[in-house]
């Protein structure tokens, strides 16, 4: 209990109490707010996948459809860090608002879309909002709860992302086949105006005299860098490479543009991304486990269900269902850690999650063809663990180590880190399984007589789907689809074995984060410094006397 209890002494000064002043009955009503805006936030993760072949066989435009997917996750990504940053100098309330009318005018428009082009349009618009709904709501939370409070909150935010994880899909489902489509998109749009409500009556802040500085250059650099980047990892898929030429220029502006980002954050007065915020130990350590382990995390949820379904012979419906147990034991291992935290510290639940994560993924790495299939479900149980151990209290670690005037950017570096680290796991992790399966199918090829020629196992390598949509798979023969699956295994294999390595890098690194006396010493040091640059700002200032 000792080593929790220094935890949270060593909690900047305003993170003791509540930053914002509010009733018990308000503060509860803000967190229904904050709840329900995440809950769509998470359910259109889920929800639209399953409406999507409707929407081809509606509308078109089948080479399009990642982009439908992609568009959304690029805005969504870029923007995190400057909502972030805007919350800070304009106050939660409005940005938050903002962040929904954004997000809900995408959905309404998304539902009305007449062509594949203007539903990926809108869907883009939507992931301008979506970028602030969740790093946002945790900053709101950050403001209106102790950390103590907070840990013990870790259930209802888990439990949102778990719940739409699992309904989603059967909520879409249900929409598309008995509805439209469309009321996939319009069933968000009554629960966003109410969370909407909620937070601009629930939400009291005090008044912002100051007239805020907006460095505009940082943010178009910023958001003209990541974007690019994204667009590089997202374009990264089966068939194409991600050195490829188009990539390699993309990438290649995307750093450029990153340059001009650093050397323009150094003489701005008001930084988009103040780089002194990473001279916080726990924010930098934080910040670069998180990106490891939304590496792990994303791979997981990306190729645990290919694996199922190319490798073991799951029904695209058992596939998914395998997510389940991993969301189920992520939730209940987020509640769980909560509540540990505030008796070991957050140092030891994260380094043991990242240990559980690595585990999990070094089992998954050794699962063959022939291993009994309900050693699966333990295997995605332990990496849910592991995510549920870490995530939740890498941010609320970052939150605790911050001052109240930086809170909304650190929060959405923790998620932005996250996502850039996803988006690169996954753009990587298909660029091994890309060559891997290449590799395999020729060498089946020269291996198995007769059975399988070069040129289809040059086929197959572009096009993987065929051992994995159901009437393409059933017209093959037995023996040629055990060798194919086969091979889809092996290729998928050093994949996991990707994701394994990445959760033990975000272990090591989760070693650093500093133990509780060094906590409380770089706490006071940074208020100390603070205190410091106030009086230099002070003596700075030009005396003004008053009017007569």
């Amino acid at each position: 209990m000792a080593e929790g209890a220094e935890n949270l002494k060593a909690a900047p000064v305003w993170a003791d109490k509540p930053m914002l002043e509010m009733s018990r009955k308000r503060r509860w009503a803000v967190t229904a707010g904050v709840l329900t805006g995440m809950f769509i936030a998470a359910l259109e993760a889920t929800v639209v996948g399953t409406a999507m072949p409707t929407v081809i066989a509606t509308l078109g435009g089948l080479s399009h459809y990642s982009w439908v997917f992609s568009a959304y996750l690029v805005t969504s990504t870029v923007t995190v860090p400057v909502w972030g940053k805007l919350s800070d100098l304009y106050g939660r309330r409005p940005m938050y608002q903002l962040g929904i009318g954004m997000f809900l005018l995408g959905t309404l428009l998304s539902g009305f879309s007449g062509s594949m082009t203007q539903l990926i349009i809108f869907r883009a618009i939507q992931g301008l909002g979506a970028g602030a709904l969740v790093p946002l709501g945790m900053t709101i939370i950050g403001d209106a709860f102790t950390v103590e409070e907070r840990t013990k909150m870790q259930a209802l935010f888990s439990g949102v992302w778990g719940l739409s994880s699992v309904i989603g899909p059967i909520i879409g489902g249900f929409i598309t086949d008995q509805i439209s489509w469309r009321w996939v998109f319009w069933i968000n749009l009554p629960v966003g105006f109410a969370a909407a409500l909620i937070i601009g009556f629930a939400l009291k802040e005090p008044k912002i005299d100051k007239k805020p500085s907006i460095d505009y250059a940082g943010a178009a650099l910023l958001m003209g860098s990541i974007s690019l980047l994204m667009l590089a990892m997202v374009e990264a898929g089966p068939g194409t490479t991600l050195f490829s030429p188009r990539n390699l220029g993309l990438l290649l502006v995307s750093a450029v543009l990153l340059l001009l980002f650093i050397r323009v954050e150094r003489r701005a007065p008001d930084p988009m991304i103040p780089f002194e915020l990473f001279r916080n130990r726990t924010v930098l350590i934080a910040v670069i486990a998180g990106f490891l382990g939304g590496v792990a995390m994303f791979g997981a949820i990306s190729y645990i269900p290919l694996f199922a379904q190319g490798s073991l012979g799951f029904t695209a419906t058992e596939a998914g269902s395998l997510l389940t147990p991993l969301m189920l034991s992520w939730v209940t291992m987020s509640v769980i850690g909560g509540r540990l935290m505030l008796r070991l510290g957050y140092r030891g639940i994260t380094n043991f999650g990242f240990l559980v994560l690595t585990g999990g993924f070094v089992f998954l790495s050794l699962f063959q063809r022939d291993t009994p299939h309900w050693l699966l479900y333990p295997n995605l149980m332990c990496i849910g663990a592991g995510l549920g151990l870490t995530m939740l209290t890498l941010l609320i670690a970052v939150q605790q180590a911050v001052e109240r005037s930086k809170l909304g950017i650190a929060t959405s570096m923790n998620q932005f880190s996250r996502s850039i680290g996803g988006a690169l796991g996954v753009a990587v992790m298909g660029a091994v399984l890309t060559a891997g399966l290449a590799s395999h199918l020729h060498a089946a090829a020269d291996n198995v007589s007769g059975e399988l020629t070069h040129a289809e196992a040059e086929a197959f390598a572009s096009n993987p789907n065929a051992i994995i949509e159901p009437s393409a798979k059933a017209a093959l023969p037995p023996e040629k689809l055990a060798i194919l699956q086969t091979a889809m295994a092996g290729a998928i294999h050093p994949v996991f074995w990707f994701g394994a390595v990445m959760a033990f890098l975000a272990f090591v690194v989760s070693l650093f984060l500093p133990k509780p006396h060094e906590q409380m010493t770089e706490a006071a040091g940074e208020r100390m410094v603070m205190a410091e640059q106030t009086n230099i700002n002070a003596r700075n200032q030009p005396h003004v006397t008053d009017s007569p």
